[in-house]
């Protein structure tokens, strides 16, 4: 067994092989992913930073190559049953969550994932104290409005309670899709910081994709950058903390010999 959390063994992903709208989105990706890692995922539009998320978490199958989630062979797994192992938050904030439901309804219904439904699905005791617990770490003052229906929240507070969802019963692998684009830059730091405390507390392997520049530094302990569905930079450790956007924008340029061409990439930084 591997004690990686997430490898990608050159990986491939071709749409619309042999048609006149044929897109190499993969080429032979590799990539591995310790346990505790928190890598933020920047490219361009078209690089290969969405493709990657949705083979990894089994949205289509990859055309070669092989992934495996804490030491799992996943590849040929469809993405249900891929759902155990993975937890996902989408840029969309609606997505993640019921809005008819109350805050801890949501909470419980993602505790009780894959286990079997009963009749009694009321929320214990013990539950709602866990789950304040959980709340109180997003200093978004959710704890307190624990019957309060999910619908009446603001983006960001259900962005934020997302992801907690998502990482309830913990993941082999956190997945993040670009999950602060939809917010405004105030709330889009919040959603980041409470990310931040969630993943350092929970000790959780990371995946995130950003289109912020500065967000991509500022975020993690590692920076892959991706152009033309390869990977062009991976940068860790001293070398990431000392980044800045000019350095990045150099480094990418010396690496694929073009300029790094995202006005919305260059524009939020």
């Amino acid at each position: 067994m591997s004690a990686a959390m997430l490898e990608l063994r050159h990986i491939s992903k071709t749409f619309n092989p042999g048609t006149i709208n044929e897109k190499r989105a993969l080429c032979g990706v590799d990539l591995v992913l310790e346990e505790g890692d928190f890598v933020t995922v920047i490219g361009g539009n078209g690089a290969g930073k969405s493709t990657v998320l949705n083979a990894i978490a089994g949205v289509w199958p990859v055309d070669e190559g092989s992934i495996l989630v804490g030491g799992i062979d996943v590849t040929g797994l469809p993405d249900y049953k891929r759902a155990a192992l993975i937890g996902r938050v989408f840029q969309d904030p609606m997505t993640g969550t019921a809005a008819t439901m109350q805050i801890e309804e949501n909470l419980a219904l993602a505790a009780r994932r894959g286990k079997r439904r009963g009749l009694r699905w009321g929320v214990t005791r013990a539950e709602r104290e866990e789950y304040r617990e959980r709340l109180r770490i997003l200093e978004l003052g959710l704890e307190e409005r624990m019957t309060a229906k999910v619908g009446l929240l603001s983006g960001g507070q259900r962005q934020a309670l997302t992801l907690l969802m998502a990482t309830l019963r913990k993941p082999k692998l956190l997945l993040l899709d670009e999950h602060t684009a939809a917010l405004d830059p105030k709330t889009a730091e919040k959603v980041l910081n409470a990310t931040e405390k969630v993943v350092g507390q929970e000790h959780l392997t990371t995946l995130m994709i950003t289109h912020n520049m500065r967000d991509a530094i500022h975020h993690g302990n590692r920076l892959i950058m991706m152009n033309e569905g390869k990977i062009a930079l991976d940068i860790r450790g001293e070398e990431k903390k000392n980044l800045t956007v000019e350095d990045l924008l150099h480094k990418f340029s010396v690496a694929t010999e073009e300029e790094f061409s995202n006005d919305q990439a260059l524009l939020s930084r």
